[in-house]
């Protein structure tokens, strides 16, 4: 090759490099980001639930984001404790447990000998006076851990995404997260966003003095409207004739619980407003999720999100899901109809954002705070073993007598068994005589001898990395956060779990780190995306990360999820 020819390939190299440099200028200008980040969480919605029922679903919800997104079909959570608040944090900032501290919806808090609720917050009261005494407490025990209605984000240990586009943009950004579970908005909020969630009590979208001194007046006027209300005497009824839908069948299956009335055959009646457990119907049924999307359509109204060219931000967690599938089973008719007006109210959702802000300016990311696992009576219908555990039938005391003995105990072992947690007193674990490992193991080795129990980890021995590397235990160190994690973490066996939540009886409840539990989806969509299905296995904190580099934000401070390239290139 000449020097003339190779000053020519020089140049040439040059011209491509600057050629790509001014793309790759193009692509992060104000005016390619995205005007508005759209981030869907649907409650317990594992990742085959998407497309299980694809053939009966519409056009414009859920399909538009199967069929237009990048849809990951091998997404999991990585952390152990597959509960509400774990999720949507580790959702909202890119973190596990370990870095975010949301560690379960509950856990013992050593400095003050109770059971802390995770986002509850005294010095932050409800603007609505009232607005938390209520029946919420017989489909949400969490709740009953928290002794205030104050509510913040103030506990969760690192920045959010929505926190780090407030950052990027000097808080010009709007930020708001809206759910009918508090800590559905207030995780998806973050620190420097606005959550507003769902009072049964009063039947209004509500939220805290962290937020505001008081309410927005379109907020006032739309409770005014009591859109909830207007249920009132109606039943959720079946969209199509029964003998169309996959569980037509099974409208009445022995495991489905029946919660004050409510019944476990359709129509599911709301009865009135002067039942107590009105609004707590309204949550079982697809009513809760036609709710959050028309109040999330009134805040993108009310606050102009998507208006400008700067990057808003609006978290919407849509709640049906959960508590139809916790009363009735994925596998269930109610849990079918349920997904056909998920998707007929996503598709109400993303017209208005078409309307209002234009969803090639949008970028939808759907995703699942955890899956659920199955009814051990469907599965037992075909042959697979599975079945509820029973804590309260174990005979613990002979164990904690001999675990007593050999380590010379003579006051409390124990302070608290908030599962999956079990809490050793503060008197043992300050008793220098005794060795910590040495008495976690002992609790360990009793603890997998009883029925149902898979697996018991140490957080000590955790700690020291004298464990095996294996699924469970980097699930469980993923979840283990020092100040706020128990001393022994309870694994059941696969398909096995505590149908009892504080004694409220149940068909399924999730928090395992079983793959059942662990999958869920994750599709982005919009904002001029190229359709792709990736099956690889990718992680829930890989979403956050990938929404820092789309608008060139900080990732979360506690991040560490990889960016998702087929959503960025």
């Amino acid at each position: 090759m000449t020097l003339k020819q190779k000053l020519n390939l020089s140049n040439y190299s040059k011209l491509i490099v600057a050629t790509a440099m001014l793309c790759f200028a193009g692509l992060v200008s104000a005016g390619n980001k995205p005007k508005l980040i759209l981030q869907i969480t649907v409650d317990q919605f594992r990742g085959d639930m998407p497309t299980r029922h694809y053939s009966q679903l519409g056009e414009g919800g859920l399909k538009y984001l199967l069929d237009n997104g990048v849809v990951y079909k091998n997404a999991h959570h990585a952390h152990a404790n597959t509960e509400t608040i774990v999720g949507h944090v580790t959702l909202a900032t890119g973190a596990h447990p370990s870095a975010h501290g949301m560690i379960g919806n509950i856990w013992f808090d050593r400095s003050t000998g109770v059971t802390a609720y995770n986002i509850e917050d005294p010095s932050y009261k409800l603007l609505t006076a009232n607005a938390d005494v209520d029946a919420s407490t017989e489909i949400d025990p969490t709740q009953k851990a928290a002794s205030s209605d104050g509510r913040s984000p103030v506990s969760i240990l690192t920045t959010t995404f929505s926190d780090e586009l407030s950052s990027l943009t000097a808080g010009k950004a709007k930020v708001f997260g809206i759910s009918v579970k508090d800590r559905g908005a207030v995780s998806m909020a973050g620190h420097s966003g606005k959550a507003f969630w769902f009072s049964k009590a009063s039947n209004e979208f509500v939220t805290s003095s962290y937020y505001y001194e008081k309410y927005p007046q379109w907020v006032v006027d739309w409770n005014a409207k009591k859109l909830p209300q207007q249920y009132s005497g109606k039943a959720w009824e079946l969209m199509h004739p029964k003998d169309s839908y996959l569980f037509g069948d099974r409208d009445d299956q022995e495991w489905e619980v029946d919660l004050a009335g409510y019944g476990r055959t359709f129509p599911h009646k709301f009865d009135t407003t002067e039942n107590k457990y009105f609004s707590t119907y309204l949550t079982i049924s697809p009513a809760g999720d036609e709710l959050t999307v028309a109040f999330a359509k009134a805040t993108i109204d009310a606050e102009n999100l998507g208006g400008d060219d700067i990057t808003d931000f609006l978290g919407v967690s849509l709640s049906a899901t959960d508590y139809i599938g916790h009363f009735f089973g994925p596998s269930s008719l109610e849990s079918e109809d349920n997904i056909l007006r998920l998707d007929r109210s996503l598709k109400d959702l993303l017209a208005h954002v078409e309307k209002t802000v234009g969803l090639d300016n949008t970028l939808i990311v759907l995703s699942s705070d955890h899956g659920g696992p199955e009814a051990p009576g469907y599965l037992n219908s075909m042959g697979i073993p599975t079945g509820y555990v029973s804590p309260d039938s174990w005979d613990k005391q002979p164990a904690i007598d001999r675990i007593k003995k050999k380590f010379r105990i003579s006051g409390k072992l124990i302070d608290a068994y908030d599962h999956p947690y079990v809490y050793l007193s503060n008197e043992v674990i300050n008793n220098k005589k005794i060795d910590l490992l040495a008495l976690e193991t002992a609790v360990v080795e009793e603890l997998i001898r009883l029925p149902g129990v898979s697996a018991a980890v140490s957080s000590t021995a955790l700690e020291r990395g004298l464990l095996a590397d294996n699924y469970i235990t980097r699930a469980v160190s993923h979840n283990y956060h020092p100040k706020r994690s128990g001393n022994v973490y309870v694994v059941f066996d696969p398909g096995w779990f505590i149908n009892d939540l504080d004694g409220l009886s149940a068909a399924v409840v999730h928090g395992s780190p079983w793959a059942y539990d662990t999958f869920v989806p994750i599709i982005f969509a919009g904002h001029n995306l190229k359709p792709r299905t990736i099956s690889r296995r990718v992680h829930t904190v890989d979403v956050a990360p990938t929404l820092s580099n789309i608008v060139g934000a900080n990732p979360p401070s506690g991040a560490s999820g990889n960016v998702l390239l087929e959503v960025v290139e």
